[in-house]
């Protein structure tokens, strides 16, 4: 849900390292909407730096692109951003465009669940998994990944500070940090 006045700017966020390094992304003013903060970004990236050459990256609720451009500026060879609102997406589209990343970056205005569900995309290295904390969709969009990732994939979650978030035991928790705001881990898939 769009709230009133979604085609203002609500402040920039910025790529903290890679090529595009200090790189801002404008931050729509769409309900829910919450990027990561650099200090988050900064830790998990410094976690990811050994696997992301090279990685396809698959960034759900992609919103700014924040994590997903990200990706790219750190050396990921292609990033896909699910984004379903129609104003976050045209900013996207406007990021993308700007630092010429049309040809390893694919925006797909959907909804994260339905796309999971009627695509066959991937298979994805990594996935960043940060939906609207309010909409509690963590079990949901895990259940549908299984599809979409590769065998020794890296899974990222964030939620609000206090919500563990439980992927199940196809996923082994590598690392884990807390904010005031948010709690966020990285897991590893278990090979079967």
């Amino acid at each position: 849900m769009v709230s009133p006045g979604s085609n203002r700017s609500a402040g920039t966020v910025r790529i903290v390292g890679g090529r595009w390094r200090g790189t801002k992304l404008p931050v729509p003013d769409v309900s829910g909407l919450r990027p990561s903060s650099d200090r988050v970004r900064e830790t998990l990236f410094n976690w990811l730096q050994p696997v992301l050459p090279g990685a396809r990256v698959l960034d759900l609720f992609a919103g700014t692109g924040a994590l997903g451009l990200e990706a790219l500026s750190r050396g990921a060879a292609a990033a896909t951003l699910v984004e379903r609102d129609r104003s976050a997406s045209a900013g996207l589209r406007a990021s993308i465009d700007r630092l010429g990343a049309a040809d390893t970056a694919r925006l797909v205005q959907a909804d994260a669940l339905a796309w999971l569900a009627g695509t066959t995309g991937g298979p994805f290295d990594i996935v960043f998994v940060d939906p609207p904390f309010a909409d509690d969709l963590w079990a949901r969009v895990v259940a549908g990944l299984a599809l979409h990732v590769a065998a020794d994939a890296w899974l990222y979650v964030e939620s609000a500070h206090g919500i563990h978030v439980d992927p199940g035991m196809a996923w082994q928790l590598h690392r884990e940090g807390a904010t005031r705001e948010v709690d966020y881990r990285l897991y590893r898939r278990v090979s079967a």
